[in-house]
């Protein structure tokens, strides 16, 4: 389910695991693109196989075009990259490694009833890649042993870092949100380590602004481990991310859905919670205190 990078270098392909168990359709997809280098155009089609992994061996180079939002030719060279003569013998080779059934026809849905059905799949998704929990587990140890911890997330991500934010302060003492780009993002980061941070968590979101990148990088600089919850393993933000944790966007209304992103930043959010003895304390604490000022109304 994770990319683990101890490196800036990246291959273009995640490793085993990143988008699924190593026995399961999307899991051996993976281990297919390991060790290529592969272009943005290729990292697209790659991702559009892993989400379409149990049926991408029926689609044709047309098809897998379309899905991916490239030409068909960049299919034929993904093929070819990939050590294999054309996409004729990518899909025969798939039709071994990763066999399936045709999906069944889906029902007709309007365009409304078609995005929440993409975010269903992508939760399923989702669902797949947490049967193995360590990578969650993992950045939940390293999340919790940060103090303080700052957490990034600019433009569309802006709103998943803040409800990571605004749950982890419960329970952790010095939780940093970075929601707001400038010059002064850099001088924060730098204000955290000073104080004792060891990790940096970024929710990272299409379109995947620059000035993340540049910040991650900037991280890694510093000497913080960088976890990224992103929308796919094969995001810009991979090459800087320590710890990457793939949640797939819906891109089927004119602006996308992030429900899986979200779920998951819940998930580590209760990873880290088990690797913080004094969380439950201080959540009763807080609500104790709620009750007193009669926070919320019952």
């Amino acid at each position: 389910m994770s990319v683990d990078r101890s490196t800036g270098e990246a291959s273009g392909a995640a490793s085993d695991g990143a988008s699924g168990t190593p026995d399961s359709p999307a899991g051996r997809l993976q281990a297919l693109f390991e060790g290529h280098r592969l272009t943005p155009t290729q990292r697209r089609i790659a991702h559009s196989m892993v989400r379409r992994a149990s049926d991408v061996a029926f689609l044709s180079s047309v098809e897998l075009a379309e899905l991916a939002g490239v030409s068909q030719p960049s299919v034929t060279r993904f093929a070819v990259a990939l050590g294999f003569d054309g996409y004729p013998a990518l899909r025969r080779h798939l039709r071994e490694v990763v066999p399936a059934e045709p999906a069944a026809e889906a029902g007709v849905f309007n365009e409304y009833q078609q995005a929440v059905e993409a975010e269903i799949e992508n939760l399923r998704h989702l669902a797949d890649l947490l049967a193995d929990p360590r990578p969650v587990q993992k950045a939940g140890r390293v999340l919790a042993a940060s103090r303080p911890l700052p957490v990034l997330g600019l433009r569309a991500a802006a709103s998943q870092a803040y409800g990571f934010s605004y749950f982890a302060a419960k329970v952790h003492p010095d939780v940093r949100l970075l929601d707001e780009g400038g010059t002064m993002l850099q001088d924060r980061i730098d204000a955290a380590v000073r104080a004792g941070a060891s990790a940096l968590l970024c929710f990272a979101l299409p379109r995947h602004p620059r000035e993340v990148v540049d910040t991650l990088a900037y991280a890694k600089d510093v000497g913080l481990t960088t976890v990224t919850v992103a929308d796919s393993a094969f995001a810009p933000v991979a090459k800087y991310s320590d710890l990457l944790l793939p949640a797939a966007v819906g891109t089927g209304l004119a602006f996308d859905t992030a429900c899986a992103p979200m779920l998951l930043g819940r998930v580590l959010l209760e990873a880290v919670c088990d690797d913080l003895p004094e969380a439950q304390a201080r959540l009763e604490e807080f609500d104790a205190k709620a009750a007193v000022r009669g926070l919320f109304v019952e």
